[in-house]
């Protein structure tokens, strides 16, 4: 299949497709006469798992350093990453580095939100503190329950120079 639909069948786009190519970690791919690329399936498969660990927090650098190993886990069912018999949280290798690497950012994000409740609610982060801000179940519960849930608000840009939209009836 061609680049458009092999990447189309993977969920990313063309220029993604080339970029993971450029990165290693894709093989190259066969060519037609014409020189344009041939994806067959197992190439594909190989692309989805791409998306699917990008899509779970590693980095294509993280990628490239088991990039040998990737159609590995094409395989159904895929083996598992990392000894059995190995204690929880104690991998080596790029599973383990992303996992320190998250733990260190929800450290950091911890830390973060305790100096900013602090400095909101001081010491005494009572429920008439909070009440002062607002929305009180935006900041949880002291005793760590978790925040609520935001809902995004959707942004509309307009040019500075552009004319108001019509009112609707």
């Amino acid at each position: 299949m061609r680049i458009g639909e092999a990447a189309a069948a993977a969920g990313c786009t063309p220029r993604a497709l080339r970029l993971y190519e450029q990165r290693g970690l894709l093989p190259p791919p066969g060519r037609t006469a014409s020189g344009q690329r041939d994806y067959r399936p197992a190439e594909v498969a190989r692309l989805r798992v791409i998306r699917e660990l990008l899509g779970s927090g590693f980095t294509i650098e993280d990628l490239r350093s088991c990039a040998d190993r990737l159609h590995l886990l094409t395989q159904d069912p895929p083996p598992r990453c990392g000894a059995a018999d190995a204690p929880e949280g104690s991998g080596s290798g790029v599973v383990g580095r992303r996992l320190a690497i998250l733990d260190a950012e929800i450290d950091r994000l911890t830390r973060l939100r305790e100096d900013l409740a602090r400095r909101a609610f001081g010491d005494r982060a009572g429920a008439g503190d909070r009440a002062a801000f607002g929305d009180t179940a935006a900041f949880g519960d002291r005793a760590g329950a978790d925040p609520q849930p935001y809902e995004p608000v959707p942004v509309t840009h307009r040019s500075p120079a552009a004319p108001p939209a019509p009112a609707t009836p």
